[in-house]
Order: C-alpha cells, then sequence, then structure tokens
C-alpha cells in the first residue's frame, strides 16, 4: 500500500545516521519530513541536501524534523553527511522498502540508459503519522522554501499553507 494525503502512513522502521532508527512509532508527536532523493554526492542532491540545511533552523522552530532518504549505503551517508555538514540524518533505504511506500521509484533515463530509479519527492507527515503534503517530480529551486512553509502552516506559525506540486512537468536535477 502506498501512502495518500490526508491518510496516516502505514508504521516503517528504518536505520539512518548518527545510529539512528526511524520509525512512523517513534515519530509521533512530531511533524517530520522525508525528501527523497537519487544519489549521494550528485550536484542535484547536494544542491537539495544543502537547501535543507541552510533551513534546518526554520524547520525547528516549526517543530519538524528534516530526513534525507535514498537507497545509498550507510557508509556513503555518513560520508556525504560529514562532508557537507548536514544537521540531519540521512536513511539508508538499501531494500528499498520505504521507497516502495513512497511509491518513488520510477523509469528514470541517463543517455540511451532506461533504468528504475529514486524520483526525487518529498512528503510532510504530521505529529499523528498523517501525511499532509506531498511534492514530487520536485525541482530544487525554491523547493524546500515550500516545504517549510507547509511545515510553519502545519504548526501554527503561518496561515497559508504551501501548494504542493503533485506533478511539475520538467526535469529533475540527479
Amino acid at each position: 500500500m502506498t501512502v495518500t494525503i490526508g491518510k496516516p502512513v502505514d508504521d516503517f522502521s528504518a536505520k539512518a545516521t548518527g545510529n539512528t532508527t526511524v520509525s512512523l512509532k517513534k515519530m509521533k508527536g512530531t511533524n517530520f519530513v522525508l525528501y527523497f532523493y537519487p544519489k549521494d554526492n550528485t550536484p542535484g542532491c547536494i544542491s537539495e541536501g544543502l537547501a535543507f540545511a541552510e533551513n534546518h533552523e526554520a524547520f525547528a522552530e516549526s517543530d519538524t524534523l528534516v530526513f534525507g532518504v535514498s537507497m545509498d549505503s550507510m557508509a556513503s551517508h555518513k560520508k556525504f553527511r560529514e562532508k557537507h555538514n548536514f544537521p540531519f540524518e540521512l536513511i539508508s533505504d538499501e531494500n528499498g522498502e520505504l521507497c516502495q511506500l513512497f511509491d518513488v521509484i520510477r523509469p528514470k533515463r541517463k543517455g540511451d540508459e532506461e533504468f528504475m530509479g529514486i524520483e526525487r519527492s518529498t512528503f510532510l507527515i504530521d505529529k499523528t503519522g498523517m501525511l499532509q503534503h506531498e511534492w514530487r517530480r520536485v525541482r530544487i529551486k525554491d523547493h524546500v522554501e515550500d516545504v517549510l512553509q507547509a511545515a510553519q502552516a502545519l504548526s501554527g506559525l503561518l496561515t497559508e499553507p504551501a501548494e504542493a506540486e503533485k506533478s511539475e512537468e520538467g526535469s529533475e536535477d540527479a
């Protein structure tokens, strides 16, 4: 089963950097963002991670934790996080279970090669475990600001939530 806006997210458990395990059960009582990205240490993924890092304090003020998710190994995540000083944890979804739950694995193309990979996507889950917003086929420019506005609205800091981009056309940055 995949996630649906306005519905509870199925429980999950995944290993993250910082010797932590992230699960829906453990996250109850906290708003949180899961941003899925294709691969550690690629230009688009670095830019997106740095944008979330630059807004880390604002997310914290909105009572919202941020987690990056990809299918890279824990060793790769640790190096990626340390190299770029990300103040949030990265979830290693090597088996793809979290990617399947959030339905982010899509056919992709690089040159003449077709393959399955993570479509850049972000999800905002509230304190009760309900999916409040989703952004799919994310373009990095201004994306983190949109997510932050939605988090601020969810926490009562803003009155107008950001519009979730459900199927924005255009290419994504790898």
